[in-house]
């Protein structure tokens, strides 16, 4: 099992999210967001969390248009498997991979703190490690997470099955208290909270440890 993690200037969750993979039992690629293509035999990209470009532009703007995002878009769009996190997932919303958009937080201010996050299904390669209606304890670290869509793509993402998490007690505003979502073939999931955060128990939990579990579990069955 192989994952890639994208690095942008930028990045800070980066080896987090490579270790919580490796801990799953995958072998990680680190990759530079200038390549112009992923690794040979990658099962799934990680995209991380952090501040790419400095987010001077709009979250996840700047780093959308670095080469080897056209690689994931690519990577995704032939059914392959990715998942970003905080940043990472401004940036498949900037690259049209997902929809919708992450905008300021309601309350103008940076939030990071853990929070409980409600496992709205079961149904995805990502969240078949918990039951739905399990509520888990997962951090924050976001200024930008309020996500918002027009209203027949809620409709399309609830009727779908789509949304992936909710917030317990909602934090930045979004609609419909939605922490992440699904694409359209459930191979891909964006969310504002870390879990990559939540896989060690010195760090204060690990309630993420079960996603990427699932993941490996998926890999290793095929």
């Amino acid at each position: 099992m192989r994952a890639a993690v994208i690095v942008f200037p930028g990045s800070n969750c980066d080896r987090d999210l490579a270790v919580a993979f490796e801990q799953a039992g995958f072998q990680v690629d680190m990759v530079w967001h200038k390549d112009a293509a992923l690794p040979e035999g990658i099962d799934i990209v990680g995209v991380p969390g952090g501040f790419s470009y400095g987010d001077y532009l709009r979250c996840g703007a700047i780093a959308a248009q670095s080469p080897i995002c056209k690689a994931v878009v690519e990577h995704t769009q032939r059914g392959g498997y990715a998942v970003g996190i905080c940043n990472g997932f401004q940036v498949l919303t900037e690259t049209g991979i997902l929809p919708g958009a992450l905008l300021r937080n309601a309350g103008l201010k940076y939030i990071c703190k853990t929070v409980g996050l409600k496992v709205e299904t079961s149904d995805s390669a990502f969240t078949s490690g918990y039951n739905a209606g399990d509520v888990i304890g997962i951090p924050i670290a976001h200024h930008d997470g309020n996500y918002f869509a027009d209203d027949a793509t809620l409709a399309a993402l609830k009727d779908q099955d789509r949304i992936a998490f909710t917030y317990a007690e909602n934090p930045n505003g979004s609609v419909g208290d939605i922490a992440g979502i699904l694409s359209e073939n459930r191979r891909v999931l964006g969310m504002m909270p870390h879990p990559e955060r939540a896989a060690d128990q010195g760090h204060g939990g690990t309630d993420g440890v079960a996603l990427f579990r699932a993941l490996s579990g998926v890999f290793e069955a095929a």
